[in-house]
C-alpha cells in the first residue's frame, strides 16, 4: 500500500520506518530544511536521532507531492495542527488516520468532531492509539495499538493492512472511547509526574493512575464512548505506560514542575510537544460543560496555569471529602 506519514516528528519517524518494511512510505514534514537533513542523514536527529532509517523510506519536503499518490494518510502532526493539515487534505478525499492525541486547544473539539466539520461527508477517517513509545516502536519492539473509526469496514481493513508481527493492531468502532483515553491519559502523566517527583511513592502513584481511569472512563461516557473501551490498549494501557514510562513526555513536565521550575523552561528542556499542556485547559473546559467532576485535572489546571504550586495542588486533592469510589 502506498501511505503517506505527515509529520516527522518522533512517532511520525517511528511509523514511518516500520510500516517502509511492508510499504511504499513517503514521508513529510512542514520544515523543507529538516526533510533535507533526514533525507541525507538517514536520521531524524532532531526528534529520533538513535535510529538509522531504512533506505526505502522516501522523505518528501512537499506536501502536494507527498499525498499525490497516497491510498493512506497517516497524520503524526500535534492535535493543534490537524485542523490545517485536514483542510490541506480535503479536497483530495483520501483516506485519513490521525495519531494525536488530545482536544484541540482553540475549540476544545476531539480530532474526530474536527474532522466532520472539515473532510467531505463519505471521506473515510480514524484514529491510531494506543501505549506507544516512538522510541521503541522504531527499535521493532513489540507494540500493541488500536485503530477506531465509526466506519467499522474501514477500521477492519485499515488495521489488517497495518498489522505486523511487531505492531499488532486491534480494530474498535469506539472512535470517541479511544480519542478520549488517548487525550486525558496524558494530563494524568503530569499529576503522576509531580507526585513522583515529591517523593509521594508508590501508593500515591497507584491511586493517582486507577482515579486517573476513574476520570477517563467518566468523561468518555458522557461523551459516549463504550465503558470497556477504558479498560482496553487505549484507556488503562495507554495511561499505565504514560504515568510510568521514564520515556513519557508528560510526566517528564509533571517532575520538572515538582522540582520547582516555571512551565516554559520544562517544556524548553524537553524540546518536543507535550500533549498534555495543550490539552489541560480545553479538558477542563469541557469537563465543567458537561459537569463531569475531574478532580486530578483541575488540579494540573491549577498548577500549569493558576499560579498553584505542586504541593499546594497536592494538599488540595487530598483534603478532599471522603465518597463513594465510583
Amino acid at each position: 500500500m502506498k501511505i503517506a506519514v505527515l509529520g516527522a516528528g518522533a512517532w511520525g519517524t517511528a511509523i514511518a520506518a516500520v510500516l517502509s518494511a511492508r510499504h511504499e512510505i513517503v514521508l513529510w514534514g512542514r520544515d523543507p530544511g529538516q526533510c533535507r537533513d533526514i533525507a541525507a542523514a538517514r536520521c531524524n536527529r532532531r526528534y529520533l536521532p538513535e535510529i538509522a532509517l531504512p533506505p526505502q523510506l522516501a522523505i518528501e519536503p512537499v506536501f502536494a507531492s507527498a499525498v499525490s499518490a497516497a491510498e493512506l494518510v497517516l497524520v503524526a502532526t500535534p492535535t493543534a495542527a490537524l485542523r490545517d493539515i485536514l483542510t490541506r487534505l480535503a479536497p483530495l478525499r483520501k483516506p485519513v488516520v490521525w495519531l494525536c492525541k488530545g482536544f484541540e486547544p482553540q475549540s476544545a473539539e476531539l480530532p474526530h468532531q474536527i474532522a466532520a466539520k472539515v473532510l467531505a461527508p463519505g471521506n473515510a477517517y480514524g484514529a491510531l492509539s494506543g501505549p506507544s513509545f516512538a522510541l521503541e516502536v522504531a527499535r521493532g519492539l513489540p507494540t500493541a495499538l488500536t485503530l477506531a473509526s465509526a466506519d467499522a469496514g474501514f477500521s477492519q481493513a485499515t488495521a489488517r493492512a497495518l498489522h505486523g508481527s511487531r505492531l499488532r493492531v486491534y480494530f474498535s468502532s469506539d472512535l470517541v472511547g479511544v480519542e478520549i483515553g488517548g487525550a486525558v491519559k496524558n494530563v494524568m502523566a503530569i499529576a503522576t509526574g509531580i507526585a513522583d517527583g515529591l517523593g509521594l511513592g508508590a501508593n500515591a502513584r497507584a491511586a493517582l493512575i486507577t482515579r486517573g481511569l476513574a476520570e477517563i472512563a467518566r468523561l468518555g461516557v458522557k461523551l459516549g464512548g463504550r465503558p470497556e473501551t477504558f479498560t482496553g490498549l487505549t484507556g488503562a494501557g495507554d495511561l499505565i505506560l504514560t504515568c510510568t514510562g521514564d520515556l513519557s513526555r508528560n510526566r517528564r513536565v509533571g517532575l520538572g514542575l515538582a522540582q520547582g521550575k516555571k512551565l516554559d523552561v520544562v517544556l524548553g528542556e524537553l524540546g518536543h510537544v507535550a500533549e498534555g499542556v495543550h490539552t489541560a485547559a480545553a479538558l477542563e473546559k469541557r469537563a465543567l460543560e458537561l459537569g463531569v467532576d475531574m478532580p486530578i485535572t483541575q488540579s494540573v489546571c491549577a498548577v500549569l496555569f493558576g499560579g498553584v504550586s505542586p504541593r499546594e495542588a497536592v494538599e488540595q486533592l487530598l483534603a478532599r471529602d471522603p465518597k463513594g469510589e465510583a
